[in-house]
């Protein structure tokens, strides 16, 4: 019988698939194992790109990349992972949602409650059978956003997840959910997402949050090379 290992992952990070993001996929994960993580989820903005990138490209051992992808849904941003999807942009949260659960995937709202960025917010977040929702947003605007998921996850008993949403490779890792598995696979992934993980939270840095919040600026000085 296998024995549990404790794996930390940053479960919302971007590359320079999307389009307000500047760090190649190959940094990002060597910035996460330089962190000690065990797998990150790239979730690009509506594009799967990173994911066929990286198809037929050696991987690190011991390290996971999970498929996944952040959809801009009509009523706001929800983290898919554990599968690639086609381009839903503007599609209701409800099909979307539905569109996961059928591929076996986990759907989470991303930075639910942040006004200023497009977090699902609660009449709608009620009406979504969730099983994870995203209570820890490094980048967000308030800290308290970060307090109401939270305080909206723990009403509804859900499985809790924290990350960097980093758009460049200094980022990844800031924040992280650890889990218990007994093997560092995607399915063993989601199984241990269901049942809960520990949400590791810390915010960026005023150094990254310029970055982050600058990134079209910080895109057009580091643009996306010729792949």
């Amino acid at each position: 019988m296998m024995s549990a290992m404790l794996h930390r992952f940053d479960l919302h990070v971007h590359t320079f698939f999307s389009k307000d993001a500047a760090g190649s996929p190959e940094s990002l994960i060597e910035a996460a194992r330089a962190r000690g993580l065990s797998g990150i989820a790239i979730t690009d903005h509506d594009t799967c790109e990173a994911h066929e990138y990286l198809k037929d490209k050696p991987l690190p051992p011991g390290f996971l990349v999970v498929p996944g992808v952040e959809v801009s849904t009509a009523e706001g941003h929800l983290l898919c992972l554990g599968l690639t999807l086609p381009l839903l942009k503007r599609a209701p949260v409800k099909e979307v949602f539905e569109a996961v659960k059928a591929g076996g995937g986990i759907a989470i709202p991303a930075h639910p409650f942040d006004q200023w960025r497009a977090g699902i917010r609660t009449a709608v977040l009620d009406t979504l059978n969730l099983e994870a929702i995203e209570v820890f947003n490094a980048a967000v605007t308030s800290k308290n956003y970060n307090d109401k998921a939270l305080a909206y996850a723990r009403s509804r008993g859900l499985s809790m997840t924290a990350g960097s949403d980093a758009h460049h490779s200094s980022a990844v890792g800031v924040s992280a959910t650890a889990f218990e598995m007994e093997e560092l696979t995607v399915p063993a992934l989601l199984d241990a997402l269901r049942k809960g993980g520990a949400p590791d939270g810390h915010y960026l840095s005023f150094r990254e949050g310029v970055k982050k919040h600058f990134a079209n600026w910080f895109r057009k000085v580091n643009p996306r090379p010729p792949l």
